[in-house]
């Protein structure tokens, strides 16, 4: 059998093993090296005496642990100096419960292990302090107060001790009262911190400054979570700093700074207003204010016939600037694209058919010759940009009108900067109308076109040849109705020559296209007259009707 154990054995075994501990706990020399003791501890558990040793080690723990505790009431009334005290009994009972541990590795294993619901030897030291901790509210409360107190003293930019603060954090956590005892009070804390800095700070400051200054208090705050908080509290607190600074003031920020904004064309201000409106899902806000910013500042324009001559330039000048803060503020945020478009729509039709009117003559004063300094390539991004706000106008058959009479001025006086810009407009207008909208205008291209070769033919013909008055040069125009504008007709007496000329020419066209009539619209001729003045020789550029008065 079992060989019989000494008399006093577990008595003897068990007062080595408190003087141990007691020692351990008051820093003094252990009288036996750990060896010999971790020895006694298995000696112990070997002899099935690991239930009463268990109670024994607690019982002893306690002891120390809660001395060691209300060695902290009454401390300190400099938070500091009593975060400090605590932190050192902190450390001092977890390198003591080390060597516990340590010591008393076989009872984890040969007893506790095999006993349900039974805390480790590190876990009850754990338990002991945590249940003297919060049996002396007062320490409890001036811990809690003290670390707050440093976490606020650091948001007012003063230097802190962040390894105290990280160390007395951490203790909570292993202690598991990090989220009741210290998280709570601490959010409750940062909301009002932020309520009362929110409100002040918006009344001392400007919008650009107030922004960055959320976006760093954001920033520091996250980092706060990084360097001594608990990962789970960044959620709440980030979420708690937004509701403060940003969230409760939107429309405050709105009202205070977007207008100013945009006008001053504040891309980086406006991208971060942008940016930090997302973080509290209050971007539908920003759009309104886009929208109701557009339709004010462009309906003073519109509606004031007096800017009427700058208009088109102006609406150009705003859509790019809107552009560029679509782009580069707004993210390409496809909503806020929309609203750009919803409000310039709104804009352009406030006046009915004027807007379509101006943007036809804008047209026409860049593709009219002597339109100097824009090359080819400036041209061509000119024409784009008007074809934006030409898809914004509802009357576009008004457009097409002027657009067809301009265009006819030009073809007819040979006034067009370049007949390839001439061209590719019209293919802009027809990619974007349909050829319905085109077929006019690429007709009156088509007869300018056959006009310079039935002009040469007829120079080259008998009739022209015999037939001709001398010293006067003509060329003809043959317009098909329906393409071109309808213009009245005019009866004028004509000199004795052109009246010659015009029938020989129609007895040339008639024979060459046999069934069509010819009506002369004396209205759209023009003249070069060369004259005699006293001072010299004067060409002098006229309408028909002019040179016929003259």
């Amino acid at each position: 059998g079992q060989p019989k154990l000494p008399k006093n054995f577990e008595e003897d075994t068990w007062a080595i093993l408190k003087d141990a501990i007691t020692a351990i706990f008051l820093k003094q020399k252990l009288s036996c090296d750990v060896e010999k003791l971790y020895q006694a501890a298995g000696d112990l558990c070997l002899h099935k005496l690991g239930a009463n040793l268990y109670e024994r080690v607690k019982k002893e723990c306690e002891i120390h642990i809660s001395a060691k505790i209300s060695a902290l009431v009454g401390q300190s009334p400099d938070l500091v100096v009593f975060l400090s005290l605590v932190q050192r009994t902190w450390q001092d009972f977890c390198d003591q419960m080390l060597i516990i541990r340590g010591i008393a590795l076989l009872l984890d294993v040969k007893y506790v292990k095999n006993v349900a619901n039974l805390c480790s030897v590190w876990d009850m030291g754990l338990q002991l302090f945590r249940k003297h901790i919060s049996l002396s509210p007062e320490i409890e409360h001036k811990t809690v107060t003290g670390l707050l107190r440093l976490i606020e003293s650091e948001r007012l930019g003063e230097a802190i001790d962040k390894t105290l603060l990280s160390h007395l954090l951490k203790m909570f956590t292993d202690l598991g009262m990090y989220s009741e005892t210290f998280e709570k009070p601490f959010l409750e804390c940062t909301s009002e911190f932020y309520a009362t800095e929110g409100v002040k700070y918006l009344q001392q400051s400007d919008i650009p400054d107030y922004l960055r200054h959320a976006e760093s208090r954001l920033q520091e705050e996250h980092d706060r979570c990084i360097l001594y908080l608990e990962a789970n509290t960044r959620k709440p607190l980030i979420a708690t700093t937004e509701k403060q600074l940003l969230q409760r003031h939107t429309s405050a920020i709105i009202e205070k700074g977007f207008t100013v904004l945009m006008e001053a064309n504040r891309v980086t201000d406006l991208s971060r207003m942008y940016t930090l409106f997302q973080r509290v899902d209050a971007i539908e806000m920003l759009k309104q204010a886009l929208s109701l910013y557009i339709r004010g500042t462009g309906q003073g324009i519109i509606m004031d016939e007096e800017k009427d001559k700058d208009l088109v330039s102006f609406l150009l000048e705003f859509k790019a600037s809107l552009d560029k803060i679509l782009e580069e503020s707004f993210a390409k945020n496809e909503a806020f694209s929309n609203t750009i478009k919803e409000s310039f729509e709104h804009l352009i039709n406030l006046r009915q058919n004027r807007p379509a009117e101006l943007i036809a003559k804008f047209l026409d004063e860049k593709l009219r010759a002597g339109n100097k300094g824009t090359s080819e390539e400036e041209l061509e991004g000119i024409l784009d940009k008007v074809l934006v706000l030409f898809r914004f106008i509802q009357g576009k058959d008004v457009f097409e009108a002027f657009y067809k009479k301009d265009l006819a001025k030009r073809l007819l006086l040979g006034k067009s900067a370049s007949i390839d810009a001439e061209k590719s407009m019209i293919t802009k207008l027809k990619t974007e109308c349909g050829s319905q909208f085109t077929n006019k205008l690429e007709g009156m291209f088509k007869d300018i076109e056959l006009s310079k070769e039935i002009n040469d033919s007829f120079k080259q013909s008998s009739q022209a040849r015999t037939k001709l008055p001398t010293g006067i040069e003509m060329s003809v125009h043959v317009l098909t109705t329906g393409y071109w504008p309808t213009y009245p007709p005019m009866d004028v007496k004509l000199p004795h020559e052109l009246n010659v000329y015009q029938d020989i020419f129609k007895e040339f066209y008639l024979s060459k296209y046999s069934g069509r009539r010819l009506m002369w619209q004396n209205s759209l001729g023009h003249c070069v007259l060369k004259v005699e003045f006293p001072k010299g020789r004067k060409e002098l550029a006229v309408s028909l009707f002019q040179s016929v008065v003259l």
